[in-house]
């Protein structure tokens, strides 16, 4: 078991991330397992966190199956290859889209309150997840962030299959893993304590965060409702 918690795998991470403590690097936490290990990256850098809220488009026959992804800044990615092998007409198509995008906003403003997305533009982009199994998540997080401008996009994630990280490979500039192994089962067997992060930490790790890189205090904002919640992994 090779990390302790999240917060003792962004510490370790971040040790392997000190090169790029002057490169004026945003960090950017996939919600919401990856912003306790991204807080902890940004913490050593002296960088600015966010998290990266994407959204899958299923097919609507088969949610599961993406047939493309949105990010905000009204970053949309589609893959015309699903589309054309499953018939998805534009109109069912823009009514997945709709309705995704209406999530993706409401879960963006649960987590930053009152804050604005973090211009990436031109940037070295640190995206941070707690753990890469298939990496599709990851996959689209590091083309919303290179479709928002990002200069340089680097992944980093305490544990990756390699078949996962050579995937990725098309989507970013540099990788930083720490555990590779060919055998995996789950993230969570990478970790002695992987109880689920919930919104309401992500939103406080976002506020120390924000003031911690402004130097202003901000009042501390009541926690998400208990139906606010959203349940679904860190990362697939």
């Amino acid at each position: 078991m090779p990390f302790e918690n999240r917060k003792d795998a962004g510490r370790r991470l971040a040790r392997q991330l000190s090169h790029l403590r002057a490169a004026n690097a945003v960090v950017l936490g996939l919600p919401r397992g990856g912003v306790p290990v991204a807080f902890e990256i940004a913490q050593a850098l002296h960088a600015p966190l966010d998290v990266i809220v994407v959204r899958k488009l299923g097919v609507p026959f088969h949610p599961e199956l993406g047939m493309g992804a949105i990010g905000e800044g009204n970053v949309r990615i589609i893959n015309d290859e699903v589309l054309w092998k499953t018939g998805v007409s534009a109109k069912e198509l823009a009514e997945v889209e709709q309705r995704e995008r209406v999530e993706l906003d409401r879960r963006a403003q649960l987590f930053r309150v009152d804050r604005p997305r973090l211009d990436v533009a031109g940037r070295t982009v640190i995206v941070v997840d707690d753990g890469i199994a298939t990496g599709s998540t990851a996959h689209v997080a590091c083309r919303v962030a290179r479709e928002q401008g990002a200069a340089h996009v680097v992944l980093a994630t305490p544990v990756a299959p390699p078949h996962a990280l050579e995937r990725l490979e098309e989507v970013t500039d540099e990788q930083v893993c720490l555990e590779t192994p060919g055998w995996f089962m789950a993230i969570g067997q990478w970790y002695r304590d992987f109880t689920q992060t919930s919104d309401a930490e992500v939103v406080e790790l976002l506020r120390q965060a924000n003031q911690a890189t402004t130097g202003s205090a901000e009042p501390t904002t009541n926690p998400p409702r208990p139906d606010d919640h959203v349940q679904h992994p860190s990362s697939t």
